[in-house]
């Protein structure tokens, strides 16, 4: 059953001039003046279109990189933010483009109602005066501009074509929801109510939004229901419906509205959780719950941002008799939080994580349906006799990907330079390369390549060939001590896993193993970024929580993790 809703009508012009009256800048609301039409000319609408840095060996080839420290240190590609500092540093190192003069679609609203004669001027002065009157309203939207220019704009448009487009309708709730012009709300639902027999899911999810917030807070939990007859609603409408009852001291409501959330396994947004946590503050007994919502955060890697984590903190401070102490820390370079120094949870896998792992990646990504696109059966089974006649190796680096990091036309004394740092921690080395890098070229200096195949095992795969398969192969093959340099983020393997606890696990391993250089300049010693020997996510010993969150106004590649950390303790 679709709530579409597609109906149309014509509007008797002479009822309409009563919205607006340009000599006092006064609005009949739009409820007065729909009740004095007549059946046939109703206002209706029109839908519209832990590993640790050191020099101690571990058995079993638990070999540790020895990656000496320089202050300031670089920060891991994995580190909140690196990617936008990235894309600054290179945006300002790119050559500036010519500035072509750009016609420019937007309409800028008026800063006061205007006269129909006023609008129609602005329209035919418009640049493209196709769908002016959806145009517009959505830059009020943007600008949030005065409720009172946006009903000039409606005045105007059913005194001009005869009708209000279910879209143009759609855009003026919006800006009354967002800009909390609650009679509006009221005004506009009566006369919806009053004429249809359904609400589409947008209308109805701006209704909810706008209800929750006022004494008619419990018509929201109305229009759920009746969302629920089509479809399920979104976690949103959940949300916003579960902020109202928080707001109006039903937390009762509340928890079984976010109960029913997660038994439909939708995907709360912080905002409920924040709202839960809130009332926590005002309402005590649901600490079984609030904890929940920490372990869920854990189990899906999700962390709060920093408005979220101010209400934990201040929920877990005012629990009585249990004296927590909430304070904002980071972590240092060995896993310990430096305000109660406390070791957090290792970045290594566990042995039964391993194994899940690697048994998934094996079969999901090495002999996956598609991996024969990126090589042939018959090279890929001659890489895996390969690997099963060499030691485990310590390091597996994508040969191509790290040559390419230096200069263009030098790229074998780049590899050549990464290949000699690690051999000179005495690391067994696997390179994969291309054939063509065989061959002598101004890239590839015979003497060179011939250096670095003494030093490192290597593999070479045809042109074609993709790498990113051998490499995982390789290090998982090898066993858990081993690591890859590359600067791929390895993003399209993780998504051919088949569920996301076990790519939650490949990005684990992921930040625990790859090595990326940190900068090079040839001639010079080769530096790779820390792996950090801690694991960024949702921890807690019992006595203890630490919660890595989203600072405001950061910007977060999912890739990245935060840097910053709430730490809870119970004061002893």
């Amino acid at each position: 059953m679709s709530f579409l809703l597609i109906l149309k009508t014509r509007i008797c012009l002479k009822y309409i001039s009563p919205l607006f009256n340009p000599s006092t800048a006064a609005f009949t609301p739009l409820n007065n003046v729909i009740s004095k039409l007549s059946v046939s000319a109703r206002l209706l609408c029109t839908k519209g279109v832990s590993r640790h840095a050191g020099n101690n060996r571990k058995e079993d080839r638990q070999r540790e990189f020895n990656i000496r420290e320089r202050l300031p240190f670089p920060k891991s590609v994995f580190a909140a933010g690196t990617a936008k500092r990235t894309a600054e540093y290179q945006k300002k190192r790119a050559e500036e483009e010519p500035d072509f003069p750009r016609k420019n679609k937007r309409v800028e609203p008026p800063d006061h109602p205007l006269t129909a004669t006023e609008w129609k001027s602005l329209k035919l002065t418009s640049p493209n005066p196709d769908r002016f009157d959806v145009r517009m309203m959505s830059s009020m939207l943007a600008d949030g501009t005065d409720i009172n220019v946006a009903k000039s704009l409606l005045a105007y448009v059913a005194m001009d074509t005869g009708t209000l487009s279910y879209e143009l309708l759609l855009r003026y709730l919006t800006l009354c929801v967002g800009s909390g012009h609650h009679s509006e709300v009221f005004d506009m639902y009566d006369i919806m109510r009053s004429r249809f027999r359904t609400l589409d899911t947008g209308a109805s999810s701006l209704f909810i939004k706008g209800f929750s917030r006022t004494e008619r807070w419990k018509e929201a939990l109305t229009i759920l229901e009746n969302i629920k007859r089509a479809i399920t609603p979104s976690p949103r409408n959940y949300g916003d419906t579960i902020a109202g009852a928080v707001l109006h001291g039903d937390g009762a409501t509340a928890w079984a509205l976010y109960a029913e959330l997660m038994e439909k396994g939708l995907i709360p947004n912080q905002e409920t959780w924040q709202a839960l946590f809130q009332c926590g503050l005002s309402h005590q007994g649901h600490e079984d719950g609030l904890q929940s919502i920490l372990l869920h955060m854990r189990d899906n890697q999700i962390y709060p941002e920093e408005t979220l984590a101010e209400d934990i903190k201040a929920w877990f401070e005012s629990l009585p008799e249990q004296k927590w102490i909430g304070s904002w820390s980071t972590a240092d370079p060995r896993g310990v939080c430096r305000s109660c120094q406390a070791e957090l949870e290792s970045i290594q896998l566990s042995r039964e994580e391993y194994a899940q792992l690697k048994d998934r990646v094996m079969g999901d990504v090495i002999q996956g349906r598609d991996v024969f696109n990126k090589t042939t059966p018959e090279e890929l089974e001659s890489f895996k006799n390969f690997v099963k006649r060499k030691p485990a190796f310590d390091v597996v680096i994508d040969g191509l990907n790290v040559a390419n990091i230096g200069i263009k036309g030098n790229q074998s004394q780049t590899l050549l330079e990464v290949v000699s740092e690690l051999e000179r921690q005495g690391l067994v080395i696997l390179l994969l390369a291309r054939k063509h890098m065989q061959r002598p070229s101004r890239s590839w200096d015979r003497h060179d390549m011939s250096l670095v195949q003494q030093k490192a095992h290597c593999f070479f795969t045809d042109n074609i060939s993709e790498d990113d398969p051998f490499l995982l192969y390789a290090a998982l093959h090898s066993g858990n001590h081993c690591n890859f340099v590359s600067r791929d983020l390895m993003r399209d393997h993780k998504a051919c896993l088949p569920d996301g606890a076990t790519r939650r696990l490949f990005f684990k391993w992921q930040r625990g193993h790859q090595l990326v250089l940190s900068s090079y300049t040839p001639g010079k010693r080769v530096r790779f970024q820390r792996i950090l020997s801690y694991d960024t996510i949702v921890q807690t010993n019992g006595g203890s929580w630490h919660i890595p969150y989203d600072e405001n106004g950061a910007e977060r590649c999912t890739y990245e993790v935060p840097q910053k950390w709430l730490c809870l303790t119970k004061a002893k």
